[in-house]
């Protein structure tokens, strides 16, 4: 492991257990990724992708090997501190934006804050008012999440995740309920959040966003593949399937 990693997943591996099935989500995932870095996540569905943003935001365990986290092993962590340190250490951008709607966009952005100890009030309105001008959406502090477009309740969103200053931002499809326009404006967002030293896990299945990371990530079948063997595998299922489909048109035929 780098002494620079903050996120190092070694042997990463996730089963879940089902009326006696077991299905494999993750097998064998080995990442490091460096404090500063951008990086992308992407693959096919049920490649495993989302298993594993899950694992990185300490919302789920693996089943096998070791997650180092600031440099600390979180497998032996008991759920309070778990908990502490999700609050602290990781700011999470969804794609529903989960938003609450009857709180106002300052209330919702300074709720991740009530739950910190030591913070007075000043201190928590300070925080919360500079979040929301980063993203650009303080002239509407005292607005309600319905009263916003799509693209303004992401930026909200993506201001709650960022309130807390953690050390990496995880987004999971954060474009995915927004049109192409709203979209490439938060993927702006992320961008200059980058650029002034944030660390970003982005799991995306759009090509075009995962471009916008300093290091793309590619899975398949709950391993990290190279992009090339991604390809070729793509082409193998897309085989597969075609082959499938043809099987009880050929059958129909014979009878």
């Amino acid at each position: 492991m780098s002494q620079e990693s903050l996120i190092h997943l070694d042997g990463i591996q996730k089963v879940f257990y089902t009326d006696e099935v077991e299905t494999h989500a993750l097998s064998g995932v080995h990442v490091d990724i460096a404090r500063g870095e951008y990086v992308s996540i992407s693959g096919p569905s049920g490649c495993g992708k989302s298993t594993l943003l899950a694992i990185l935001g300490l919302l789920d365990s693996p089943t096998g090997g070791t997650y180092t986290l600031n440099g600390r092993p979180v497998q032996s962590i008991d759920a309070n501190e778990r908990a502490r340190i999700r609050n602290r250490e990781i700011g999470f951008i969804f794609q529903a934006f989960n938003l609450i709607g009857d709180l106002s966009v300052f209330e919702n952005v300074e709720l991740p804050l009530t739950y910190r100890d030591g913070l007075g009030k000043a201190e928590r309105r300070e925080m919360t008012q500079a979040a929301l001008e980063r993203v650009g959406m303080a002239h509407r502090l005292k607005h309600h999440p319905a009263q916003l477009s799509g693209g303004q309740q992401q930026r909200v969103a993506v201001a709650r995740a960022l309130v807390g200053k953690p050390s990496v931002l995880l987004a999971d499809e954060p474009t995915g309920n927004l049109d192409s326009k709203n979209g490439e404006a938060v993927m702006g967002l992320l961008d200059e959040l980058h650029k002034a030293g944030s660390t970003i896990v982005m799991v995306t299945h759009d090509p075009r966003y995962a471009d916008f990371a300093q290091r793309k990530i590619f899975m398949f079948d709950g391993r990290v593949v190279d992009e090339e063997t991604l390809h070729r595998l793509r082409r193998e299922e897309d085989a597969r399937m075609r082959e499938l489909a043809r099987r009880p048109a050929a059958a129909s035929a014979g009878a």
